[in-house]
């Protein structure tokens, strides 16, 4: 076959439709994994990219590569098909996601394998709610729904480009494009001799070049952007050079561990030794994903009831003078209202105290991610020297004579010695059970209130994309923002400073495109929890809105989604910056 990347060993992907006849092979079933490796004109690259030049003489950095995968099928000598329906594949190639994995696979020898990207209707337009935790379509897992818009995107691909020399203006932008709906449902397929005995990994590369490198990029016609809205011209033409981007490089058999077999943590009781209560209930709200529950620590009655009374207590600072709660109040959403929280001993934070609810869902801790678990965090914040500045071995020695306090962690753990562990765990216990789920835009979807003219406004524009060559002046909010959540739990750059004087996530990934980037946090209770941004710079929603209409700084990094955008900012007028601001206060939870 001949070599369309000039490379020995690549084949290029076939295309043929899903629909086939024959036996279905009955052989041992196995696991199957698909890798992607991802590459530039036959060489294989990173995602995020270094500097890609592309066939308009642009300079091309990929940020974000992320789709959708499901309706497997595996061709069989004979002309019998396998069709693995009902599972799916999630991969990010910028978060070294690169591959899937299907089960129950029949072993035996095949002569091809496709594949859609994306998802058919029945999952594309079901309720996101019903998978599970660590499942593919989760919105969690994927960051691909698009929320009460409904559906997810199938293909994402974003990064920055500068128009090449000699251009007027050579200033880095971004590009953002974003291929969903069932008319860019894609087929991707393979015609090899394979076989799958044991446990078998197929190797594919997807050769971004050719999704790319012809398609200039121009803000003046919109060709850096696209949602897949109807009428848009480029998103079937992306879609259709995305489908012959990939390549086969081969499959191998061998050993690997499954993931539901290897160890994972057990459940307190056992760990401990001895007898805790039943888990409580944990109730998912309607429209919310399904949360990752840690399975060692599952909350109970008598463990969040210690973890509150430890939150509110102050022996745990180490002078005996603050609790967690006096940089976390309940009423503030468990935020404080300062720029910079003062520690323990009088001494200035250095990020803004982040509010604390919805956690079960969040799968990382602190503005810069760097905590993997509450717990983890918990004890971070009690140990920093300008936080709580404690020593746990000598709170815990002061907390073991109060003997209210045993009663509370025997009823926990089953029995009264209080250890820094359990502190923390108990902290952990407590803090998911707090869940904000309950305001005037949740009761306006069930039917109980009407929101006005006036916040319906700004729910569309927060929804709406800032498209102006497709008519579409929006406030693009919804990329980072999106959900039931509100929070994509991604880590951007907005634009805040040319240059951080905060390395925030770069910090813990030692990347230097990671500079300056920080959590996205959730809007839920944004009313209560001024001021805003990593470092509380931010007085007001008004001045954030303000921020994200016209203040953006082009940061090198600058998430894409927000460097698309015009230089000048996208001009929202002041009626549409009060009705976003009126949207806002809408998310604060009622009680």
């Amino acid at each position: 076959m001949r070599n369309c990347c000039g490379r020995a060993g690549l084949r290029p992907a076939l295309f043929a439709g899903l629909i086939f006849a024959g036996g279905i092979n009955s052989g041992l079933a196995a696991d199957l994994t698909v890798s992607i490796a991802p590459r530039w004109r036959g060489t294989e690259i990173a995602v995020p990219s270094g500097a890609l030049a592309n066939d308009t003489g642009q300079i091309v950095r990929l940020t974000r590569v992320a789709l959708l995968v499901s309706e497997v099928v595996l061709r069989r000598a004979d002309g019998g098909a396998v069709r693995l329906e009902g599972q799916f594949g999630f991969l990010d190639l910028g978060s070294g996601r690169n591959e899937f994995t299907l089960r129950g696979v029949p072993a035996g020898d095949y002569t091809g394998l496709e594949f859609r990207i994306g998802v058919p209707a029945a999952a594309n337009l079901g309720d996101p709610g019903r998978w599970p935790a660590d499942h593919a379509l989760n919105p969690v897992v994927n960051g691909l729904h698009w929320s009460w818009q409904g559906g997810y995107v199938f293909a994402a691909l974003e990064g920055h480009y500068r128009a090449g020399a000699g251009a007027p203006d050579n200033a880095e932008r971004g590009f953002s494009f974003h291929l969903a709906t069932e008319a860019r449902l894609m087929a991707v397929g393979f015609r090899a001799d394979w076989k799958i005995a044991g446990t078998t990994t197929v190797s594919l590369a997807l050769d971004l070049a050719r999704v790319l490198a012809a398609q200039r990029l121009a803000a003046d016609d919109g060709s850096e952007s696209t949602h897949s809205g109807e009428g848009d011209t480029l998103a079937p033409r992306l879609a259709t050079a995305l489908e012959r981007a990939w390549f086969w490089l081969g499959a191998r058999s061998g050993e690997r561990q499954r993931a539901d077999e290897s160890e994972s943590p057990a459940p307190l009781a056992h760990a401990r030794g001895h007898e805790v209560a039943a888990p409580l209930a944990f109730t998912v709200p309607a429209g919310f994903p399904q949360p990752a529950l840690p399975a060692d620590n599952l909350p109970t009655a008598a463990g969040v009831a210690l973890g509150e009374a430890l939150f509110f207590d102050p022996r745990l600072s180490g002078n005996g003078t603050q609790s967690c709660a006096a940089c976390h109040a309940p009423a503030l959403a468990f935020s404080d209202s300062v720029a910079l929280s003062r520690g323990a001993e009088g001494a200035p934070g250095r990020r803004n105290a982040m509010p604390l609810f919805n956690l079960a869902w969040s799968p990382s801790f602190a503005w810069d991610g760097s905590q993997p678990r509450i717990r983890d965090q918990a004890l971070a914040a009690w140990t920093n020297p300008i936080e709580m500045n404690a020593e746990p071995a000598r709170v815990v020695a002061a907390l073991a004579h109060d003997p209210g306090l045993a009663e509370k962690t025997a009823a926990a753990f089953g029995s009264g010695d209080v250890t820094a562990e359990r502190v923390t765990l108990a902290l952990e216990q407590y803090l998911l059970m707090q869940v904000a789920a309950d305001s005037r835009f949740d009761r306006s979807l069930r039917g109980e209130v009407e929101l006005s003219a006036e916040e319906k406004r700004g729910f569309e524009l927060f929804m709406l994309e800032h498209d102006p060559v497709r008519g579409r002046r929006g406030a693009d909010c919804f990329h980072c923002h999106g959900g039931a959540l509100f929070t994509d739990f991604g880590f951007k750059n907005n634009g805040l400073d040319l240059v951080s004087a905060d390395g925030g996530r770069g910090e813990v990934t030692r990347q230097a495109g990671d500079a300056g980037k920080f959590k996205t946090p959730s809007l839920r209770n944004v009313a209560l929890t001024a001021p805003y941004m990593h470092d509380g710079r931010f007085a007001t929603l008004e001045e954030v809105v303000a921020h994200y209409d016209h203040g953006v700084q082009r940061a090198a990094a600058l998430d894409p989604n927000l460097a698309k955008h015009p230089g000048a900012g996208m001009g929202l007028d002041a009626d549409d910056r009060r009705a976003i601001v009126a949207f806002l206060r809408t998310l604060t939870e009622l009680r």
